[in-house]
């Protein structure tokens, strides 16, 4: 049987985009249906707009801080945040421009409309009809609501909500600690919002080391941001003014009042509507997508990636899930379901936190042989000059072999330096051919260096 497409991929987002440049460079020839913008939750209403938020709350903080060592004030009395949503939005748009400039580049189709399975190798599109030997399932997700908590994006906002905000609130409740939760928080409370996170489990960021979440809420508490863990919801009511919220944690029950509520409590995967149960593809109980070692679901030709997969809903992991569905679908399979344990997490606070595979608390639930090693970034001459000494490199390792089991780093550009030690553990390295590795000085990839001495026992800076 002829088909019109040897790909067809439903949804543009990192996941969706990067699968159907991938399957062109493999020589299939692929179709991309977006009912939107080309780009995805994450171009255009997630991670881009939200670093671009993060990175003017940085500078616009800094500003302050650290030119008042050279005694010079800064006047912010014509701060106007619309100029700041303006430009989150220019960076959205010029990256959703540049995804489209790729797939034409790849000879890549766009089709425009909402993408229907009416069987396993062809997709609906309006009255359109568009038939792939392959269909590659990218939908994405919304964000999760809670009922008494519904979101209506004028007092109770998603993450969507708030990133379109033109106007900052004085105050604003948000209601999850999870990764999302904490940047908007510190965006926020960067240009003077007084802020409250609420997370019903004992530590917010949960998936992050307890050590290094502890730098970041003390930073966090420092700046007047109040965050109750242990502290569960009960009830939302709207007032005139915005909304008040009743919390029952530790320290009893209270009422929160503010003129924002963020409920920032987790995604939806995408799965509803678009054809997928019609046709036989096997849906968890919470509505993902069931796939097997190449992302391939229980039915011949339709795979499945990104954010409607119970994996961790991150562009990234999107991104590399296409590559391996592509190249399974080319007959040139390299690698299989990406390894829980090599994926980066990466939380754009101030400090930064970011980290992969086992925390210290999961190796000794596991019953691991393990040890860790911290060095503080007061120890490395760069971070000194910065002005930027909070924080740490933590490893978690094999004592006997000096295997990395795990790796977290809270302090400046820690995003950025956490990928040696991935790159480490990925490639079978060992702590001695870190600590070994001559690293350029003054850099903060020092303080990853001194962490693997430490943990042979020979750092030098502390």
């Amino acid at each position: 049987m002829s088909y019109q497409y040897d790909l067809v991929v439903l949804g543009s987002g990192p996941g969706g985009y990067v699968a159907a440049i991938r399957a062109s460079q493999l020589g299939l020839k692929a179709a991309v249906v977006e009912k939107d913008k080309l780009g995805g939750v994450c171009l255009n209403i997630g991670c881009i707009p939200s670093k671009a938020l993060i990175h003017m709350a940085t500078l616009y903080r800094q500003a302050q801080e650290t030119l008042s060592r050279t005694g010079v004030k800064v006047d912010t009395s014509g701060f106007d945040y619309e100029k700041v949503f303006s430009y989150s939005r220019q960076v959205a748009d010029r990256l959703s421009k540049g995804v489209q400039y790729l797939l034409k580049k790849n000879k890549v189709d766009v089709i425009t409309g909402e993408g229907v399975l009416e069987d396993p190798h062809t997709v609906r599109v309006g009255d359109a009809r568009y038939t792939g030997k392959f269909v590659l399932v990218a939908t994405g997700s919304s964000p999760r609501s809670i009922p008494g908590f519904e979101i209506d994006e004028l007092v109770v906002l998603s993450s969507t909500g708030a990133l379109m905000l033109k106007e900052l609130p004085t105050r604003i409740i948000i209601l999850g600690g999870g990764a999302i939760g904490m940047e908007f928080a510190y965006v926020f409370s960067s240009f003077g919002v007084q802020v409250t996170v609420v997370e019903m489990l004992d530590q917010v960021l949960p998936f992050m080391d307890h050590e290094v979440v502890e730098v970041l809420v003390k930073d966090f508490s420092k700046r007047g941001i109040t965050i109750l863990t242990s502290s569960k919801a009960t009830s939302l009511v709207k007032t005139e003014s915005g909304v008040v919220l009743t919390v029952e944690g530790a320290s009893g029950r209270q009422e929160l009042q503010a003129e924002k509520l963020l409920v920032s409590i987790g995604r939806a995967p995408n799965t509803r509507g678009i054809g997928l149960e019609e046709i036989g593809v096997q849906l968890d109980e919470r509505g993902f997508v069931k796939v097997g070692d190449y992302y391939q679901t229980a039915v011949e030709g339709v795979y499945a990636i990104g954010d409607i997969l119970p994996t961790p809903q991150l562009a990234h992991v999107a991104s590399k899930e296409g590559e391996i569905a592509v190249l399974h679908m080319a007959g040139r399979p390299k690698e299989k379901v990406l390894p829980q344990e090599e994926i980066p997490s990466a939380v754009y606070t101030e400090p930064q936190v970011a980290g992969f595979g086992l925390t210290e608390k999961e190796a000794k639930e596991k019953g691991l042989s393990y040890k860790t090693a911290v060095f503080p970034f007061r120890g490395v001459g760069k971070a000194v000059a910065v002005g930027e000494v909070d924080g740490f490199v933590k490893l978690v390792y094999d004592p006997e072999t000096e295997e990395i089991l795990g790796a977290f780093i809270v302090g400046p550009e820690a995003t950025e330096l956490v990928h040696e030690l991935l790159l480490a553990k990925r490639s079978e390295l060992l702590l001695d051919d870190i600590s070994h590795m001559v690293h350029a000085h003054p850099t903060l990839s020092e303080g990853v260096m001194e962490a693997a001495r430490m943990a042979q026992g020979w750092a030098i800076h502390v």
